[in-house]
């Protein structure tokens, strides 16, 4: 207690006294000397638990008035990301000094607390001593972070009054700064008003003065003009090149170079993979010195990009077998390429190499095998991956919703929403137009305007075009047009193509004449290059009899040097993707397929099929109209089926435009002739024909 003074009699007693205390006395300097020794290389501190030991040895020994204990101190929470220490240890100091402060700032600015880091500058600015040229270059790009272009100015304005506006380091990031806001001229001015100019000046400055107006000539003569260009500035101005699209100058450049590494060989790989002729892709992948992971990504990448999916497959064998080991970037975008083009027994192996290599964890690999299975028809293994996965957010869902609705299950689709809802996982505008699709493939009118309604009240979601067509489709689609274009009507946002393409389809559906001219004349204004609305307006006037509207849209068609978009379908046959045109006849089997075409006609006569002529243009003889039907594409994929997959095995097609009527009757015919289950995915959904009838009922 205060004030009381305890007497020792016991002279042994007295000496262990002194002793104990002497021996607390040495701990305490040693405890401050490792203290002190830890902090003098902050980097090396990579357990939390060592650094809140030294949070209480610092505030037991007072460390804590130390302006370099403590500025370490906060270095060392800063490499660790755990700023909640260095605010305790700050808050305790009774003077910090510009040191600590800005020691502070920078590690709320590095761990992507901007708004913290303005806030502790703004109580610095009152601080006797306030900021220097180190507290600027992390202020000004803390607006950067945080988007905030007025207060990024008034502190450039601020730089002015203090007479750092020529310091290199605070130039650099304020270069920066104005270049994120794409103001290049500001940036420009910066740049040229620096005293000092170090590489650093330069390659920021390179990376940016692009902009839509000058585009990329201004960067070209500021890399002309730098002195000393390293690799780096050579890789930043190819990829400049690169990013705009412009691979001649890109190879140019490249040719140029005075020295060549592989990030520079990779960056102009990516731009052939993205914007390139594929084959000038390969011969420069083939004649590259080395290549690493990157490189196997970019040409696979560019190889699925192209659909040259047989290829990716050989690629991806080649790149195992030179032993470089595939990554997450590789398995998703050879998934993607099997959801593509339906390729299930490609994408089964891919599984397959996945569980061997123990990637089946990977909550992004697994959702892209959601995503394939479900996009090529296969629900019941999409459905086993989704239920094994530990920890499933709002993309996995999303895939497995997407996955049931495109399938036609719409009842299942809604179920799993609500499943998802139950387990408080929290729906985007994905997950809504996923659901609205199923509404639609059922005509589910009242649930699908339930879900458009609680997209605001229950969701905070705000519709977007997308889920407007949704709905739109969906009211067409039921024969409520009227209050389909009222919906149109009261949008928040522009109706887009999509929008009144909806309104268009449910017409022909309808056979509402009137309502079709209105939707037509503002797809005209807002398409120009898709001939896909004129031929359906021009099916619309020949369903009833308006010949003359025909032929005026198919001049129209000509004027505007449009036609119908080429139909064609894929199909996997032993882990190779084929692919057919209407009436083709290029493929190695071609005989035999026609052939079976030929087999498959005469028993559509006997079972009474009649082909549905309106398909065909009005001015083609009803004979040859017939066999136009009967060399669709997908019938072209299916008859190769037949007669090179194994019975009773699943065929599996899938085609780039919405199957047509007399496709879907005859694919209905076939599935019950040759006791075969056929899966056909259109642009816009799946139809899963077995027994004579189709998983969409008839509606579609």
């Amino acid at each position: 207690m205060p004030g009381v003074v305890f007497v020792i009699f016991d002279s042994n007693l007295k000496n262990q006294w002194m002793d104990f205390l002497g021996e607390m006395t040495e701990v305490e300097t040693r405890l401050k000397q490792l203290a002190l020794s830890l902090l003098k290389t902050p980097h090396s501190i990579k357990c939390p638990k060592h650094l809140r030991s030294i949070h209480v040895v610092l505030l037991r020994t007072g460390l804590h008035h130390s302006s370099f204990a403590v500025g370490n101190f906060v270095s060392c929470c800063a490499n660790l990301g755990l700023m909640y220490y260095a605010t305790q240890m700050f808050d305790k100091m009774p003077e910090p000094n510009s040191f600590v402060w800005n020691t502070l700032i920078r590690g709320f600015q590095q761990n992507h607390e901007s708004k913290k880091a303005m806030d502790l500058f703004d109580r610095m600015r009152i601080e006797p001593d306030g900021p220097d040229r180190f507290t600027y270059p992390f202020v000004v790009r803390s607006c950067t972070e945080l988007m905030e272009h007025l207060r990024g100015v008034c502190i450039h304005g601020l730089l002015f009054k203090v007479g750092l506006e020529l310091d290199t380091f605070i130039g650099t990031s304020l270069i920066e700064f104005y270049g994120s806001f794409g103001d290049t001229k500001a940036a420009r001015r910066v740049f040229d008003e620096l005293p000092i100019k170090d590489k650093v000046v330069w390659t920021i400055m390179l990376s940016s003065c692009v902009n839509k107006d000058t585009g990329l000539k201004e960067t070209r003569k500021l890399f002309d003009q730098m002195p000393g260009k390293d690799l780096v500035v050579w890789n930043i101005m190819i990829f400049q090149y690169i990013k705009a699209g412009d691979i001649q100058n890109a190879k140019l450049l490249f040719n140029l170079a005075p020295v060549k590494d592989i990030l520079m060989y990779n960056t102009l790989l990516g731009g052939y993979a993205r914007h390139g002729e594929v084959n000038i892709m390969l011969d420069f992948f083939h004649n590259m010195p080395t290549k690493d992971l990157v490189s196997w990504n970019s040409v696979i990448s560019g190889l699925v990009r192209h659909k040259r999916i047989n290829e990716a497959i050989t690629h991806f064998h080649q790149m195992q077998s030179e032993n470089i080991h595939p990554n997450e970037i590789t398995l998703v975008t050879l998934l993607s390429a099997c959801a593509q083009v339906g390729a299930l027994d490609t994408g089964r192996w891919l599984h397959s190499y996945i569980n061997r290599n123990n990637s089946s964890s990977n909550l992004v690999v697994s959702t892209s095998l959601v995503d394939m299975y479900s996009k090529c028809g296969d629900l019941d293994s999409a459905r086993q991956v989704f239920d094994k996965m530990p920890n499933r957010d709002v993309v996995a869902w999303n895939a497995m919703i997407m996955g049931f609705s495109m399938n036609g299950q719409s009842k299942t689709t809604l179920q799993l929403f609500n499943r998802m809802k139950r387990e408080q996982v929290k729906p985007n505008e994905i997950t809504i137009l996923g659901v609205l699709c199923a509404c639609v493939h059922a005509g589910l009118v009242k649930e699908g305007q339930k879900l458009f309604d609680s997209m605001d009240q229950e969701h905070g979601l705000e519709p977007r075009v997308e889920h407007y067509g949704c709905m739109v489709d969906l009211l067409g689609r039921s024969g409520l047009l009227n209050e389909a274009y009222s919906l149109i009507q009261s949008m928040r946002v522009e109706p887009h193509v999509g929008v009144w393409g909806a309104l268009l389809g449910a017409c022909k559906l309808h056979k509402n004449v009137e309502l079709a001219e209105t939707a037509m004349s503002h797809l005209n204004e807002l398409e120009h290059e898709d001939g896909g609305y004129l031929t359906i307006m021009s099916n619309i006037y020949a369903n009833v009899g308006r010949w003359d509207d025909v032929c005026r849209v198919r001049e129209l068609m000509k004027e505007k040097g449009i036609g119908k978009l080429r139909g064609c379908s894929s199909i996997e046959v032993n882990g190779v993707i084929y692919e057919f045109g209407a009436g083709e006849k290029v493929h190695e089997r071609v005989e035999e397929i026609y052939e079976m075409i030929d087999e498959i006609s005469g028993g559509l006569g006997v079972v009474g099929h009649v082909g549905r002529r309106s398909e065909v243009f009005f001015d083609v003889e009803d004979e040859e109209k017939d066999e136009v039907l009967m060399y669709h594409s997908e019938k072209m994929a299916v008859a190769f089926g037949l007669i090179s997959m194994e019975k009773g095995s699943v065929i599996r097609v899938v085609k780039n435009l919405r199957i047509c009527g007399d496709c879907h009757d005859v694919m209905k015919v076939i599935s019950k002739m040759y006791e075969r289950e056929i899966v056909v995915r259109d642009r816009s959904r799946f139809h899963h024909f077995k027994n004579g009838c189709c998983s969409c009922g008839d509606y579609w």
